[in-house]
């Protein structure tokens, strides 16, 4: 029997409409304080896919304007490359002493060091020897998907395989050392709608006042 047109028209929209809802499917992951209620950015989420391949490693930059890092929380697998280039007037001194990678890339201001390699999983600790104020972190993984939390404290992960799997969330401010991670205490999949509220245990670090000079000089590269 030969269907009508607009039935096979209708079955075709369905079909489509279901294959576009499975592509669109993805994991939202939202981060908050516990003590606030507010949205956490700046927080890495990580999802570990049993058998799965690692992320590819990549060359990314943290650079230093205005006597801070920038960005001031990164995430990149195990294997990555990142170099420091300096925009502003004055010299940097570049180090992080924590075991995921330890270097030290002396007074520097126009010519970029070379790029330095993070093959250990967990978390870098930037600072500068000149500045102490300023502070940044890179989070080294060897998880298959991961993510940062933008300004809302929101992550979507897409294209998670069907099952169940290990998440975990780190943020600057979870404790002092900054290698903690807050461990899920149930699996995430691929369509989760998942809240997860983070005690902090550190305040947050207060902005660095520019002196006269410096607002002078961001003033003139604005006009």
């Amino acid at each position: 029997m030969t269907r009508a047109p607009h039935v096979l028209l209708s079955s075709l929209l369905l079909a489509t409409g279901l294959l576009s809802s499975l592509a669109a499917q993805a994991a939202r992951i939202t981060v908050t304080d516990a003590a606030t209620g507010k949205p956490l950015p700046e927080a890495v989420v990580e999802v570990d896919i049993e058998g799965a391949s690692k992320a590819a490693p990549s060359s990314v930059d943290v650079y230093q304007r205005n006597a801070a890092f920038h960005p001031h929380v990164s995430a990149v697998s195990v294997g990555s490359r990142v170099s420091f280039p300096n925009r502003d007037t004055t010299r940097h001194h570049v180090y992080s002493f924590s075991p995921t990678g330890v270097f030290d890339l002396n007074l520097y201001r126009q010519e970029t060091p070379p790029p330095v390699p993070f093959d250990t999983a967990g978390v870098a600790v930037l600072g500068c020897n000149i500045h102490d104020h300023m502070q940044a972190f890179i989070v080294v993984s060897d998880a298959e998907k991961f993510a940062i939390t933008d300004e809302n404290g929101q992550v979507n992960l897409e294209d998670l395989p069907p099952g169940e799997h290990r998440l975990r969330v780190w943020h600057p401010r979870l404790e002092e050392t900054h290698q903690q991670w807050w461990e899920a205490p149930r699996p995430v999949s691929a369509s989760d709608l998942r809240s997860v509220s983070l005690s902090l245990s550190v305040a947050a670090k207060p902005a660095a006042e520019q002196s006269s000079l410096q607002q002078r000089f961001n003033r003139a590269l604005s006009q």
